[in-house]
């Protein structure tokens, strides 16, 4: 069964892939993709290159993460640009990882994807959508604890993704991770995993 991840920045989507994890799914996690796509060497820099030019190219060769996301977040034809050479072929890697795990036999396969209902490329690819939510406030309290966040990023960020209602609106399960303690955000987790986990089992 093949599981679609996604939560806001500062949902606490990332812990819960790693409790997932934990309960024996394979995550594949496209935000890692993304990122070694762009690293020196990665499939994406010569058409990024070609698109943007030198200027937006690290002298090791890999992209100008700081240069490109000012660049996106002011002109929304840049953003289209780099989305339309990097989905394809994170696309295309997340579903060649999801194919190896498949044929490696895991109980669960969670395809984390930030931006899942954004796209609205995966939800027919996913048997369930698991949505991490929490209040925007609680949001903004978390993401200003990371180095180099001010509030105007997040605001940027805030703004690009979809809303709270709309993630919610396309869930199978929703874990609220306002104010609940490490321990019961993994006990949700892993019921969950156990869950659809059984499911799998009782496919033919």
């Amino acid at each position: 069964m093949r599981i679609g991840l996604t939560g806001g920045i500062g949902s606490g989507k990332s812990t819960v892939a790693g409790f997932l994890r934990e309960a024996g799914a394979a995550i594949v996690d496209t935000d890692a993709i993304s990122r070694a796509l762009t690293l020196p060497g990665g499939a994406a820099m010569p058409a990024i290159r070609e698109q943007f030019g030198a200027d937006f190219v690290t002298p090791d060769g890999a992209l100008d993460r700081d240069r490109m996301r000012a660049l996106a977040f002011s002109d929304a034809g840049a953003k289209r640009r780099l989305e339309a050479i990097l989905h394809p072929l994170i696309t295309a890697q997340a579903l060649a990882e999801a194919d190896a795990a498949d044929a490696a036999r895991a109980p669960l396969v969670v395809l984390d994807v930030p931006l899942l209902v954004e796209s609205g490329r995966w939800r027919a690819r996913l048997a369930r959508v698991l949505v991490v939510d929490c209040a925007a406030g609680t949001q903004v309290e978390r993401v200003l604890r990371r180095p180099g966040w001010t509030r105007e990023r997040i605001a940027g960020v805030l703004a690009a993704q979809a809303t709270r209602e709309a993630r919610r609106a396309a869930a199978d399960a929703v874990i609220f991770n306002d104010g609940l303690p490490l321990a019961a955000l993994r006990n949700e987790a892993l019921s969950l995993a156990a869950r659809w986990g059984c499911e799998t089992m009782a496919m033919p």
